[in-house]
């Protein structure tokens, strides 16, 4: 499968280096800042992953808000702030945009996501989620709605870790949407957990590790190699686990 009609939105990043004020510091002492030069993106869906404190939140926080995304999520027209709590990555980092402009967009950030919805509903404008207010809804059928319902395609979709409120069912059918969108020329960039999310195909992934960003095979993340190996003999790696030091 190929990228088909996906448009670059966002080609990538550069970090200004020279502006930096120190690289002791959070969240230039991170490796995949630390590191950091210029990072690309594939048209349709860049990956990023790694382990918890690797910087995945922090970056895609970074470039949502120099975007113009507001920093707790939502589209460029929200504007609330419930705690400032992000980094300055922001302030040093430059985008690279394509040729065309979205026609929409939206940065999810599960952790902030019930204050996004609080938004929702004090601006009035749930009938843009489906018509019936996403907190009367579980947590996984509110992200589900935002997907289905208000990703309208043509649009660049930040996301940091959607997976968090979705079954494995909704993560496969998550999968169908993103692909739909594809189609209708969006671009995805998804920081997530998910072997399941993660396997959409000819995506790029991008690893954060102590060494910094780097691609790397689907088939090669040890969110694969564990599931795999879990899923395949689980009693053996129980023995492993369960075993007395």
């Amino acid at each position: 499968m190929k990228a088909l009609d996906a448009q670059h939105y966002l080609r990538g990043i550069r970090l200004k280096r020279e502006e930096v004020p120190s690289f002791r510091q959070y969240p230039f002492c991170l490796p995949a800042v630390r590191n950091l030069d210029e990072l690309s993106f594939h048209p349709a869906v860049t990956f990023v992953i790694g382990e918890n404190g690797t910087g995945k939140s922090t970056l895609l926080e970074a470039i949502a808000v120099v975007w113009g995304f507001n920093a707790e999520g939502g589209t460029r027209n929200f504007r609330f702030a419930t705690q400032e709590s992000h980094s300055q990555l922001h302030e040093h980092i430059t985008l690279t945009r394509g040729a065309r402009r979205p026609r929409d967009g939206f940065f999810l950030r599960a952790e902030s996501f019930y204050n996004v919805v609080s938004e929702i509903d004090r601006l009035g404008v749930a009938h843009a989620y489906g018509g019936r207010s996403l907190h009367e809804q579980s947590h996984g059928e509110s992200f589900f709605a935002l997907i289905t319902e208000r990703f309208g395609g043509d649009g660049l979709y930040i996301l940091d870790e959607p997976e968090a409120a979705l079954s494995p069912t909704r993560q496969l059918a998550m999968l169908v949407r993103m692909h739909d969108l594809v189609r209708q020329h969006s671009q995805f960039i998804i920081a997530t957990h998910s072997p399941i999310i993660m396997a959409y195909p000819d995506a790029q992934i991008l690893l954060l590790d102590e060494n910094g960003i780097a691609p790397v095979r689907y088939e090669d993340t040890e969110h694969f190699v564990v599931t795999r190996e879990f899923l395949n003999d689980r009693s053996r790696m129980f023995n492993e686990l369960f075993s007395e030091p």
